[in-house]
């Protein structure tokens, strides 16, 4: 329990004047609440001497009044300033939480699934939220109203008394502790179960029409029984040890009511307190049970809290590999990768070896290989999202580990072989290349694409919803729009990876047509399979195994009688280049 109220110590002091404000109410709240019980042995009391009168009973009628409504102030303003304390603070982990997410490099994603990463941050944020706003009024009402209940049944009535009637209390408080411990530790086995869960029903939905096609809907849907099955036998062993906290509460306050009871009419019998003082004590002993119950489900709540808060707390501790350290910006755009060898941090063989390639600005690359000889693999060295590689490679005439980051990102525009889209419309798409970006290069970059002659024949035009993932749009289609919303940036830097696969040769060569006349004097990196994507780049590299085995240009690499050779003579005889 103390152990996360030191974890959101940093909130608490940066809020210090809302919780004081609070604290002071919930104490003045307590005050009052004990009152009644007062008013009621007082009554019992004057009835029984034969004192009362109809302007005391008004009078103690008007005391209730003014109690019940002072109680309620009070009691709205400090759980309304302490639950807005709860979602702010969940608002900042969550914010805090996106703005890692956006920055890490891919090595994080490897190693994190993404079900467990939104379990994080939903339902361990929804945790903290309760710890930080229910958990922390539960600590403050309940131990607070518990003192003052105490202290009020010992001055004011009898302290032997209440040293008795308090007898059971210390055994309830071990017993929870306990219990606590055992469901932090269900609760964290229950949300890494969700996010297992969370990370089953992502694959689910986003290969249902190849399940539907494997006809495997029956056994992805016995997979998936299963998984739920164990979560809900996780989350049922966290909610049988809540369950032994309300029953455990009731049964030591019922001991102690017993033995107040009995001690009391002992005192009473010997005139050490009056009938009214003894009922006015069993009302405090009853109004116990709130705080009592309060402090078991303290512990739950904390615990569970303390467990959620140490997940988050995980990711935003957690350090990217790459080294920010870099703040030189990029003015000129000349490669120069020089002996430069890399392996991915999960691989077990080196990636690219001894790479060594010039590129002038302005000049296009061609990279051609066999699936897997590493041609994504080459241009992510430039993009900086994996850990720096051995060697030398220059931008600049700079290493690039000593450029800013984000300076050299705004030189690039990347076209990637997933092209991703988000579930908004065609223009907004294509517009997050450049924001600010005016009509006319709107419809510049859409005609250079040649995605113009598609968009005619779209219903909304630029408004059309492309659908989650543009599941609505061919491969074609959303090859296009990605290759728009980086052309809409007009980069220094220009990568195609794989960016033309999906469209016809005829569409292929328009677009190539229009980005060597178009982007005269800047720089282009094109990734493919089809030679006929490469024919006009200065130079040319054949990748192996992370090798390069030749390079040239397309002219002399065909007369060459290797690999690129016998691949461009298939694909003039028609066939695919493999």
């Amino acid at each position: 329990m103390l152990d996360y109220i030191s974890k959101i110590g940093w909130y608490i002091l940066s809020n210090k004047k809302r919780y004081l404000i609070i604290v002071i109410l919930l104490l003045l709240a307590n005050i009052i609440d004990v009152i009644p019980a007062q008013l009621i042995g007082k009554t019992i009391d004057f009835i029984n001497d034969g004192t009362m009168t109809q302007v005391l009973m008004w009078q103690i009628i008007g005391i209730f009044l003014v109690i019940i409504v002072l109680s309620y102030v009070f009691s709205y303003i400090w759980a309304y300033l302490l639950f807005e304390g709860a979602i702010k603070i969940e608002n900042i982990l969550r914010s805090r939480l996106m703005k890692k997410f956006l920055i890490f490099s891919p090595t994080f994603y490897e190693k994190n699934k993404t079900g467990d990463l939104m379990a994080k941050s939903t339902n361990d944020l929804r945790t903290v939220n309760m710890a930080t706003g229910f958990g922390i009024i539960t600590l403050l009402d309940s131990t607070t109203f518990l003192l003052t209940i105490i202290l009020v049944m010992g001055f004011t009535i009898s302290w032997p008394l209440t040293i008795f009637a308090l007898i059971p209390l210390p055994a309830l408080a071990i017993i929870e502790s306990k219990l606590g411990k055992k469901i932090n530790k269900a609760h964290k086995s229950a949300q890494e179960s969700f996010g297992v869960m969370n990370d089953a029903v992502l694959e689910v939905v986003e290969g249902v029409r190849l399940t539907r096609s494997y006809v495997q809907e029956e056994a992805e849907a016995g997979r998936f029984h299963n998984l739920t099955e164990s979560y809900l036998k996780k989350f049922m062993r966290t909610k049988r040890l809540d369950a032994f906290f309300q029953p455990l509460t009731i049964i030591v306050v019922s001991i102690s009511i017993a033995i107040s009871f009995g001690y009391g009419a002992v005192l009473v019998n010997n005139g050490g307190m009056t009938v009214g003082q003894l009922i006015t004590f069993n009302v405090y002993l009853n109004m116990l049970i709130w705080p009592m119950y309060a402090l078991g489900m303290l512990f739950n709540i904390m615990e569970r809290g303390n467990a959620s808060y140490d997940r988050i707390q995980g990711v935003l501790d957690e350090v990217d590999v790459l080294d920010e350290t870099g703040d030189q910006s990029v003015s000129d755009t000349g490669l120069s990768f020089k002996d430069v060898t890399f392996k991915y941090p999960l691989s077990t063989h080196n990636n690219l070896e001894d790479i060594t390639v010039e590129l002038s600005k302005g000049e296009t690359l061609g990279i051609v290989g066999k699936t897997g000889s590493g041609k994504s693999t080459f241009i992510k060295q430039l993009l900086r999202i994996y850990p720096e590689a051995s060697g030398n490679l220059l931008i600049d005439g700079q290493n690039i580990s000593t450029l800013d980051r984000q300076s050299l990102r705004d030189k690039l525009g990347y076209v990637s072989q997933e092209n991703i889209l988000f579930s908004r419309t065609v223009k907004e798409n294509i517009l997050f290349g450049k924001e600010d970006a005016s009509d006319e290069e709107l419809k510049s970059a859409i005609e250079l694409s040649a995605f113009d002659e598609d968009l005619k024949r779209m219903p909304e035009g630029l408004d059309t919803l492309v659908g989650e993932k543009g599941i609505s749009l061919s491969g074609g289609q959303k090859q296009r729009i990605s290759i728009a919303r980086s052309l809409i940036k007009d980069p220094d830097i220009l990568i195609l990876d794989d960016a033309l696969s999906a469209v016809d040769a005829r569409t292929e060569a328009r677009i190539i047509n229009h980005i060597r006349t178009h982007r005269q004097g800047k720089t282009t990196i094109i990734i493919t399979h089809r030679l006929s994507a490469v024919h006009h780049a200065d130079k040319i590299i054949v990748l192996e195994k992370g090798r390069i085995v030749e390079s040239g240009s397309h002219e002399a690499l065909s007369k060459a009688g290797n690999w690129y050779s016998e691949q461009n003579d298939y694909y003039l005889t028609g066939g695919d280049m493999s």
